[in-house]
């Protein structure tokens, strides 16, 4: 019964974190880029009651007998499907279709990974720079600060669908400007560290950052000017699995109870 009790007690700790993940997925349904998540459980040890060889009078088993000592979460996995397109109209709004993600510059120097393409020009030392709401710099295919000539007009930047940048000049005719707004890939994206928002770092189980100008095999992904794309987070499904998360707290719950009960008549059974 006191096991009993441990068990049952693990299950709401693990249910409550599964409580949590789906909660940040709802709280979260209309932020752009965002990548829904997933609460994967596992058990704990278990403990041999019995060998396979250990009866009343010897006899050999088939069978040993083991009970397990509950649960806990095992990871928090981001799923990285494909989010709704949503028509913008901002001329620096870019949505990826396919396996892409945008590279940007934090300002600690390091480089993060998103799927929010909902960026604008700022101006900085360099002059315009394509950047997040953050500040953060997008890079484009080598690396470094997308920044735009000092006579340029922002409102001329076109961006194809390979995220090639060109403008219009006043004749109508198209100039590239030799700069393509980055794309990376990863082997194992679950694997990425989710550090706040819709950011992430490259990690040992993501393996290194694939860049989609440069690596060969690649499955290139398209750049759409004027879409944003929208979380991945399904309500209904998110919906269901609240219900589902609940009952299991609640059952888990219930076996704490009668666990008390089965104890406290363990215990009257004296007078």
């Amino acid at each position: 019964m006191m096991r009993a009790l441990w068990s049952a007690a693990s299950g709401m700790r693990a249910q409550q974190t599964n409580t949590d993940t789906i909660a940040n997925n709802l709280s979260n349904v209309n932020t752009v880029g965002f990548r829904s998540e997933k609460t994967e459980f596992k058990s704990l040890l278990y403990q041999n009651l019995q060998a396979q060889t250990t009866t009343a009078n010897g006899d050999q088993k088939p069978v040993q007998a083991q009970v397990g000592l509950g649960t806990r979460v095992a990871s928090i996995t981001s799923s990285f499907e494909q989010g709704a397109m949503l028509d913008s109209d901002s001329e620096t709004a870019f949505a990826i279709e396919g396996d892409g993600m945008f590279g940007v510059q934090g300002m600690d120097g390091e480089t993060y990974y998103t799927r929010n393409g909902n960026f604008l020009w700022a101006l900085g030392g360099a002059g315009l720079t394509l950047s997040t709401s953050e500040g953060y710099a997008v890079l484009d295919t080598e690396g470094e600060p997308i920044i735009l000539p000092d006579e340029l007009n922002s409102g001329n930047v076109m961006v194809n669908s390979r995220g090639e940048l060109g403008y219009s000049d006043e004749d109508g005719e198209y100039t590239p400007l030799g700069q393509e707004i980055g794309l990376w890939q990863f082997n194992n994206p679950q694997g990425l560290n989710n550090i706040s928002g819709t950011y992430f770092t490259v990690s040992d189980a993501s393996g290194e950052a694939l860049n989609e100008s440069s690596t060969e095999g690649l499955i290139t992904s398209k750049v759409r000017q004027g879409y944003l794309e929208g979380s991945n987070v399904n309500v209904a499904d998110q919906m269901v699995n609240m219900i589902i998360s609940q009952r299991a707290y609640e059952l888990n719950s219930k076996a704490i109870t009668t666990s008390d009960e089965m104890l406290q008549t363990a215990n009257q059974l004296k007078r």
